[in-house]
């Protein structure tokens, strides 16, 4: 069958991938003239089972109404005006709870784990190169006490599936020599042996070369306005160019998905949540980490990446906007200097900020809702990297009609028809 995918970040060029596998001819539209040129082109970099918490917990609330005194916070809450924005930010609040937390984080790995066999599947098959790192990732804790109460957190993933091991500092200096000089500044950390990093703009362009060699067509430059409909059928994609026209569709377009989804009748519960990133050359120098990483109090993140490191913090609700300036990123350039003053030209910063697109339960959304060729996959949220190939092969799947490999509780989107 033809189908076309909307959208060529990381979810919608894996679909592609996994869509093409199955014998389907694709086609992908997307409005940038590249591959991942959205929300997946600055990305962590974790590819992260690893740390698949939900974020709507019991803690959360407290946090975010500390954020509105204090920049210090994980998430960073900016109150709006905006109706989506309030409606979206009380369906999180209902799920901060223990045990939605618990039920959502189960979710969560289960299908990050799954996500990670499908990308080995992949990478395997295409050959492509990505700046990769395997080894594991370290998540450190400045005090006894926090990474005590993150060992026993650490149960419900290590329940379902994920390799963690407690260290101490010197534990942690031993996986990654490059934290040696600051070790003291650290009770330890937790080590998720089978964690891994890579840079996903990289992945997702040279996976698109990859499809584009073998027949899927690459229609960039092209917006999504809208479509055309006939009962229960989508008939036609409108864009700016004109239509097109398949057998199935697939809307991946992130945190634009609602508003066309709005159109048919559909109200996903998908907001952005804006994330900032800093890259810096690491060519030439020494002590340069070997691990991928978190500074869980100083909630920085960092990640080599070839002859780069990428840094990454914050977490904020503040809509649509993408734009930054250089003091943005200063707390997480003086972390990162601090930790590691040797292992990069911190002079040189490439900034950038994108947009996630978080569901209040942290989880995506597949299946298709009130049109029988119009299917779903998206709302990965803060983990678009590491759910993305499962997600696209778990909706292969149900385009084929065949049984999930996993469950997908909570990830369906019937049910989400606006009233």
């Amino acid at each position: 069958m033809k189908v076309i995918i909307l959208g060529a970040g990381i979810v919608g060029v894996t679909t592609a991938y996994e869509l093409h596998k199955d014998g389907h001819d694709v086609t992908v539209i997307d409005r940038e003239e590249q591959p991942a040129s959205f929300t997946s082109y600055g990305n962590a970099g974790l590819f992260a089972p690893g740390h698949s918490y939900a974020w709507s917990s019991p803690a959360a609330p407290g946090i975010l109404l500390k954020s509105l005194w204090r920049d210090d916070q994980a998430l960073r809450f900016k109150p709006s005006l905006d109706p989506a924005f309030w409606s979206w930010m009380w369906k999180f609040w209902r799920q901060c709870t223990a045990g939605r937390a618990a039920i959502n984080t189960t979710r969560k790995v289960r299908l990050c784990n799954y996500s990670q066999s499908v990308f080995h599947e992949t990478c395997a098959a295409t050959g492509v190169e990505y700046d990769g790192n395997t080894g594991g990732l370290l998540y450190l804790y400045r005090s006894q006490s926090t990474l005590d109460a993150a060992a026993a957190k650490a149960d419900i993933l290590m329940s379902n599936g994920c390799d963690i091991d407690v260290v101490d500092a010197k534990g942690a200096a031993e996986l990654d020599p490059a934290l040696a000089p600051s070790q003291d500044r650290f009770a330890g950390g937790l080590y998720a042996r089978t964690d891994e990093s890579g840079d996903c703009r990289l992945f997702t362009r040279r996976l698109g070369d990859w499809l584009a060699a073998r027949g899927v067509v690459f229609k960039f430059g092209t917006e999504v306005t809208g479509f055309e409909t006939q009962g229960d059928e989508v008939t036609a994609v409108v864009t700016g160019a004109g239509r097109e026209t398949a057998d199935l569709y697939v809307l991946s377009l992130g945190v634009y998905s609602p508003h066309l989804a709005r159109q048919l009748g559909v109200s996903l519960p998908i907001y952005p949540v804006k994330g900032y990133s800093v890259t810096v050359p690491t060519a030439g120098y020494n002590n340069v980490p070997r691990l991928g990483g978190v500074d869980e109090e100083s909630l920085v993140a960092y990640c080599p990446m070839g002859d780069r490191m990428r840094i990454t913090a914050t977490a904020e609700f503040s809509g649509y906007s993408t734009t930054h300036s250089p003091s943005d990123f200063r707390h997480m350039l003086n972390v990162a200097q601090s930790l590691f003053p040797n292992a990069a030209d911190y002079g040189q910063p490439d900034y950038w900020a994108g947009l996630r697109p978080m569901t209040p339960e942290g989880t995506p959304i597949l299946g298709r809702a009130r049109h029988r060729n119009l299917w779903y996959n998206t709302g990965q949220g803060h983990m678009g990297w590491t759910m993305s190939h499962g997600a696209a092969r778990l909706c292969a799947d149900l385009i084929a009609g065949q049984k999930t490999a996993i469950p997908l509780d909570g990830m369906m989107v019937s049910g989400y028809e606006a009233l």
